[in-house]
């Protein structure tokens, strides 16, 4: 396969995303069941990550309570999930 072209998550995007949810390279790895050094390669821009690794680590970024927002005029936006309103009875 070749590395991703059209590139979703960045390696600024993982880091910030990372840093939101409080995680090291070594909790994304085992959460997105890739190697810590292809989390801290992808990150230092050492090379690129296929599409199937992105899908991975945008997966359990996600899964961990981050948020990819696309915004018009401007491109993707990083948050944090939030929990559904509470119903009042």
């Amino acid at each position: 396969g070749q590395p991703c072209k059209t590139q979703f998550l960045t390696p600024e995007m993982c880091r910030a995303a990372r840093a939101l949810l409080g995680w090291t390279q070594g909790d994304l790895a085992e959460q997105a069941e890739v190697s810590r050094g292809t989390i801290r390669d992808y990150e230092s821009s050492r090379h690129g990550v296929h599409r199937a690794t992105e899908a991975q680590l945008r997966r359990a970024l996600e899964s961990g309570g981050a948020r990819f927002v696309e915004i018009s005029d401007f491109g993707m936006a990083l948050c944090a999930a939030t929990a559904a309103p509470r119903q009042e009875h």
